[in-house]
């Protein structure tokens, strides 16, 4: 079973929004340190936000500050990331991820090597 699955990416003209969803098991929603990323062609995987499990806080990358919005719905088992004012610098593969808050902290939450579970990631294209 795969523990995260993405979906909700795809093409959008720029200025446009989309709704990313993230499905996990309970276990992994409720008790994890959960996460948004993206890759764009040629470059690493950035940081987007988080969910911090240790203080419920909820933390963004300034790059999207303002534009994306990251939630938890614990009922439905899904982590959310509402994009808006989409540009085409915006345009990436969207993966989700998963961290033991045990080791997770603020100050390295933004590290890929820092978590567990990894989606299978969704592509958000933004057209000019």
């Amino acid at each position: 079973q795969v523990p995260l699955v993405e979906s909700g990416g795809g093409f959008v003209q720029a200025g446009g929004s989309l709704r990313l969803s993230c499905a996990a098991s309970r276990r992994i929603i409720t008790s994890y340190t959960m996460a948004w990323f993206r890759q764009a062609p040629g470059k690493g995987r950035e940081f987007l936000a988080a969910i911090n499990r240790r203080d419920f806080n909820t933390y963004y990358a300034d790059s999207v500050k303002g534009r994306f919005t990251m939630s938890r719905d614990n009922a439905k088992n899904t982590v959310y990331l509402q994009m808006n004012s989409l540009t085409p610098e915006d345009t990436a593969v969207y993966y989700c991820a998963a961290g033991t808050p045990d080791v997770i902290t603020i100050s390295t939450m933004n590290i890929t090597d820092e978590y567990d579970y990894w989606g299978q990631g969704t592509q958000v294209t933004v057209s000019s």
